[in-house]
């Protein structure tokens, strides 16, 4: 080969280099190298995967309550309790009534009214209905002065009494069951035999206790008394008997 020959030949792979080098230059400036993307994505520039500083952070979830855990429930308050009113006060009525009764329950006032022997309770009784206020009218009255009297048969009568009572409107009626509504003044009657009739008259001159051991002690003629016990009435005295009372309001 001759020396003009070698020259050429150098030139040419000279030329073919400088070449190269500038088509790779040249691509470097338009798109990134796979490494560089890589990079660039933050992954590993050997296995191109992503980083794990780069990955999505995941939320933590809450942890679930422990169904086995006791669980405070707040109790409802209790509804506040009204206070018991107390017994209203006698009225002026009753007052009088009682203290006619406590009066002439050993000392008859045969004067203004007479006395019916032997069975006198409701003719008492009646009296003291007067000093409470109330008044006569056509089915019950007494009539008379010093030792001639005439009397309704509702104002002497036990029997005659109940049916007037319960048909006059003035009263509510009451059994024996139903202490707790009874008041002093109220009028009590009884039936020794249970017949159905009424064989004793008197009115409520005390009343002790409360609740289910509510005791009631009554004043009366015929069988005198001041502060009679019902109980006793209606288990010694006359054992079975029954009791009633009339309610004034």
């Amino acid at each position: 080969m001759t020396r003009r020959f070698r020259i050429g030949v150098v030139v040419l792979v000279l030329g073919g280099l400088v070449a190269g080098t500038a088509a790779v230059a040249s691509l470097g400036d338009d798109e990134p190298s796979s490494a560089a993307r890589a990079a660039s994505a933050g992954g590993d520039t050997v296995t191109g995967k992503r980083s794990a500083s780069m990955a999505p952070t995941a939320t933590p979830r809450a942890a679930p309550a422990d169904a086995g855990a006791p669980v405070a429930v707040e109790q409802p308050k209790p509804a506040p309790v009204a206070p018991v009113a107390p017994a209203a006060p006698a009225t002026a009525g009753v007052e009088a009534q009682v203290a006619y009764m406590l009066a002439h329950w050993s000392s008859y006032n045969t004067a203004d009214y007479g006395v019916i022997a032997e069975n006198d309770c409701v003719n008492f009784t009646s009296q003291s209905l007067i000093q409470r206020g109330w008044e006569m009218d056509d089915a019950w009255w007494s009539k008379g002065k010093g030792g001639s009297f005439t009397h309704s048969a509702a104002w002497i009568s036990s029997t005659a009494m109940m049916k007037y009572l319960a048909s006059s409107g003035r009263v509510t009626a009451l059994t024996d069951d139903q202490r707790d509504e009874v008041k002093v003044g109220d009028i009590a009657q009884f039936d020794w035999d249970n017949s159905g009739d009424r064989d004793h008259t008197g009115v409520v001159t005390r009343i002790e206790g409360s609740g289910d051991n509510i005791e009631i002690f009554y004043a009366g003629h015929t069988d005198d008394t001041d502060y009679r016990s019902v109980d006793y009435a209606i288990t010694e005295k006359h054992p079975g008997a029954t009791a009633y009372y009339w309610s004034i309001p």
